[in-house]
């Protein structure tokens, strides 16, 4: 007997609408990104970023930042004016309430004459941070009293109270961040450090103090040598020869405030770092664009008025732009952001704006240094020459036969049946059984598959000699074809992608560790060239229905869950947990993680290689004294569920 199906109806009753700081805490990742390590640190930024606007309009001049012991708990404080404790006119509840609980509340919203230049234009910084804190304690300093209120989740706790007299003036802000939003609520102490540094260059004359109550040590982060001494210290660490022994800088204060200081090295990579507002803009932006777009019409203005030129070679704006080391810093009164996080620019003025300044200040100063200027000018034409022997090896490559890139190949590789290094991939993936997956869902045409077997050699500490002994990392140096040490050669690189492939579980990421550790040790030219990957499979299917989902770790798995069940709160999901990468079927494998247009992958790369060095050195090198440390400073942020035992 066929029974009626009862049909959802969607009527006015199914509309709901979150209030006040609910969507927040409903949808934290539009505020602050993911809830993880980076989102968790943002809240900080958008505290300190609101105490540089202080400063930035002439009010107040010093911040300290404060990890308390717990390691869960920061406190923020400034000089500045003090956020205003009055009764709102409009909205008749404490400013300081308001601010703190209403999203787009602020005084970039109100007169126009309170913030000239300001990093926060969203008006949505601080009560995000209450909104996501299980306690916030905002304390003000103004008009000779002192006012204390605390909020719980976003709400008020208690109400504004006047604390007694105070003649200073400022802002304090306590918060915990809230743990039913985040899964780790321990800070970083160094993420802190090295990101308030930063702030100290940037914002020379603001004085910058960070303790960290953990270790009882305090820092002084203030640096009045500003850009000239940030871009000495970047040089420093990028430990390649500088070409122009005197940087290039140029400043402008009007309207935009720019600064910006350069240097040519031998490296043979490019970086360049932006702030706006004193905030860095990782994914750079129409700024960096108009940046690199002066510098290159710069260069090539003054090569062809002084008639440089090389037979055979065209000079390209990699070419020019190849070992600078630049940092960008303006200050604008409207810049408009990508997103709350604030990583890219995108006011479109500022492309024009930034090329205009830079072209004629290089080219000016090129044209007065022409010693420096024919030592750029000639890195730049070996730059190009290089470029080209590097084309013209690549391409010799390519008219080899197919059989002749796989002469003296390990015999377990299974290779790919494409000649061109710039379109194929090479995975090496964790074991026998996870590698017979991945022949099997590979597009065997472009894609290639080394499995690994047996324990992995930790190559910290040892020389390469020993490091050559281990047959499954000599096998990996094999199928690359660059050969390693003062044998390296990039230009025989076989596969334009290296993509290491392990397991989702804690062994895995430390076999991911230990070949990263490999490279980065033995062969890193490959690290800063971009061609190494980590691929991110699953570790749990979850199937309602017809429908299956792919979750990487245990926070994605209850985003999922949470997201399908709020949909279909009556249904009964069945999770499967993957022992391994060889227990997917390779329609799976290659669905979420071989496939490019439905894996995701993440680049490697090396922001600091004198940081990068020194955990490799501590977290896997002989002394087990610093793994120790490290382990029993950070075991209160892992939590039992995260353990895989």
């Amino acid at each position: 007997m066929a029974t009626a199906t009862k049909t959802r109806e969607y009527t006015e009753a199914s509309i709901g609408m979150l209030e006040g700081l609910e969507a927040v805490r409903h949808r934290p990742s539009m505020y602050i990104g993911a809830p993880d390590k980076k989102g968790l640190h943002h809240l900080i930024w958008e505290i300190v970023d609101n105490s540089i606007d202080e400063f930035l309009n002439g009010f107040g001049d010093a911040i300290s930042v404060t990890l308390h012991k717990s390691g869960d708990a920061v406190t923020v404080s400034d000089n500045g004016r003090g956020i205003p404790v009055g009764m709102h006119p409009k909205f008749k509840i404490p400013t300081l309430e308001l601010i703190l609980t209403k999203l787009h509340s602020g005084g970039k919203f109100g007169d126009n004459d309170s913030y000239i230049r300001s990093g926060g234009l969203h008006g949505v910084g601080s009560s995000v941070v209450n909104a996501l804190s299980k306690k916030l304690v905002a304390t003000i300093k103004r008009d000779g009293n002192e006012w204390t209120q605390t909020f719980k989740r976003g709400k008020p706790a208690d109400k504004l109270e006047k604390v007694g007299p105070n003649r200073l003036h400022g802002t304090t802000i306590y918060f915990e961040p809230d743990p039913d939003i985040f899964r780790v609520t321990h800070f970083d102490a160094d993420w802190i450090k090295t990101r308030l540094d930063d702030i100290g260059y940037i914002h020379h004359g603001l004085k910058i103090h960070f303790k960290n109550e953990i270790t009882g040590e305090s820092f002084d982060l203030t640096h009045e040598g500003g850009l000239p001494e940030f871009l000495q210290r970047l040089v420093t660490e990028g430990q390649a020869a500088v070409v122009n022994s005197i940087p290039f800088n140029a400043a402008k204060d009007d309207a935009e405030k720019i600064e910006l200081m350069l240097q040519w090295t031998e490296s043979t990579d490019e970086s360049i770092r932006s702030y706006v507002n004193g905030i860095r803009t990782t994914d750079g932006g129409t700024h960096e664009g108009g940046l690199k777009s002066g510098i290159v019409k710069a260069v090539r203005n003054f090569m062809e008025t002084h008639d440089v030129k090389v037979k055979g070679i065209e000079i390209t704006a990699n070419d020019i732009r190849e070992g600078l080391v630049c940092i960008l810093s303006l200050f604008i009164r409207d810049p408009a952001f990508q997103g709350q996080t604030k990583e890219k620019l995108n006011n479109p003025e500022m492309t024009a704006a930034i090329e205009g300044f830079v072209r004629p200040a290089l080219e000016s100063w090129l044209n007065a240094n022409m010693t420096m200027a024919d030592q750029i000018v000639g890195r730049i034409v070996l730059a190009a020459k290089a470029r080209l022997a590097s084309r013209e090896a690549a391409q010799e490559v390519k008219r080899k036969s197919p059989t002749s890139r796989r002469l003296n190949l390990p015999g377990k590789l299974a290779d790919c049946k494409a000649s061109d290094a710039e379109e194929t991939e090479l995975f090496i993936v964790e074991g026998d059984s996870a590698g017979g997956s991945a022949k099997q869902g590979r597009n065997n045409y472009t894609q290639a598959v080394l499995p690994l077997r047996g324990k992995i050699l930790n190559s910290e500490g040892l020389t390469l000699a020993k490091v050559m002994t281990h047959q499954e990392l000599a096998d990996v140096v094999t199928a690359l074809g660059t050969g390693v040490g003062d044998r390296f050669n990039v230009n025989n690189l076989r596969y334009g992608k290296i993509i290491l492939l392990m397991d989702a579980d804690a062994d895995g990421h430390h076999i991911t560790t230990l070949m990263l550790t490999f490279f980065f040790r033995c062969m890193p030219e490959l690290i800063k060239k971009g061609n190494l990957y980590i691929a991110l499979p699953p570790l749990y299917s979850i199937t309602i229905g017809k429908e299956k989902f792919w979750s990487r770790d245990d926070a994605h798995k209850e985003e999922i869950l949470e997201e399908l069940l709020a949909k279909r709160p009556n249904a009964k999901p069945e999770i499967m947990r993957f022992k391994g990468l060889g227990e997917m079927k390779p329609k799976e494998l290659a669905e979420t993680t071989l496939d490019p247009k439905t894996r995701s992958l993440l680049r490697v790369t090396i922001e600091s290689i004198i940081e990068a060095d020194k955990t490799f050195t501590e977290l896997l090198g002989k002394d087990p004294a610093t793994r120790y440390r490290f382990i029993m400073e950070s075991a209160a942020q892992v939590g039992a569920e995260e353990l895989d035992v």
